[in-house]
C-alpha cells in the first residue's frame, strides 16, 4: 500500500499550487483522506479532510476560503487546491488515509501515510 504525494514546490505569495495524492496497492474509496503539513520544530498539524464520497469536507481555520480539498475515486486520487498562499503555508504536506468513512482532523486516526511534499512559498 502506497500513497504518493506531488505538487509540491517553490511559489511566491498569493500564488496556487495544486498537490496530489495517488493510492496504489488497494482502493481508498471508502475511507476518509486527509492533508496534514509539519513546518519546521513543529508538530504535523491537520490542513484538510474530505469523506469517502467527497460531499463532506473540513479545514483548518487557517487554510479556510483558501485550500479545498477533492477526491476522484475512479483514479484513487486525492487533491488539495492551494490559493492565496503565504509564507506560513510553508511545510511538508502529507497526505493520509483514514480507518473510517467519514472525516477527520485526528492524525491518530489515518492509518497510511504518504512521504511528503515540500511546499515553499516566499514572501
Amino acid at each position: 500500500v502506497q500513497l504518493q504525494a506531488c505538487g509540491g514546490g517553490l511559489v511566491q505569495a498569493g500564488g496556487s499550487l495544486r498537490l496530489s495524492c495517488a493510492a496504489s496497492g488497494r482502493t481508498f474509496s471508502s475511507v476518509g483522506m486527509g492533508w496534514f503539513r509539519q513546518a519546521p520544530g513543529k508538530e504535523r498539524e491537520f490542513v484538510a479532510t474530505i469523506n469517502w464520497s467527497g460531499r463532506t469536507t473540513a479545514y483548518a481555520d487557517s487554510v479556510k476560503g483558501r485550500f479545498t480539498i477533492s477526491r476522484d475515486n475512479a483514479k484513487n486520487t486525492v487533491y488539495l487546491q492551494m490559493s492565496s498562499l503565504k509564507p506560513e503555508d510553508t511545510a511538508v504536506y502529507y497526505c493520509a488515509a483514514g480507518d473510517e468513512l467519514g472525516i477527520s482532523t485526528n492524525l491518530r486516526r489515518y492509518v497510511y501515510w504518504g512521504q511528503g511534499t515540500q511546499v515553499t512559498v516566499s514572501s
